[in-house]
């Protein structure tokens, strides 16, 4: 299992916390693979965005229309977060659903 996110993140803290063997990778230190985004967006589309976090609220309306793959690509931590992929499914989030469905 691999857990896209930040280190700071208490949401990814709480994951990390249900599963401490799985692999944090930092998206702000590794950023995240092409090929990951790619499918992760094209599972979850614009909810992969956090349209709530502060480097959303700081980008120019220029920049908040430029396409989502391009703006996570070069600002990874709006990516909602955790991103988690385990088995080749991709999960986002931590909620009571999400943990369910992993530890089910």
């Amino acid at each position: 299992m691999v857990i896209y996110g930040l280190k700071n993140c208490d949401s990814c803290r709480k994951a990390l916390k249900s599963f401490p063997d799985a692999e944090l990778r930092d998206v702000r230190a590794d950023g995240v693979p092409q090929s990951v985004l790619k499918s992760a967006y094209a599972t979850f589309g614009v909810a992969l965005l956090n349209t709530r976090s502060t480097t959303w609220r700081g980008l120019s309306d220029a920049d908040r229309a430029t396409a989502p793959l391009d703006l996570l690509t070069e600002h990874p931590t709006l990516m909602k977060r955790p991103l988690i992929e385990q088995h080749g499914q991709l999960y986002l989030g931590w909620n009571a659903e999400v943990e369910a469905a992993l530890l089910g």
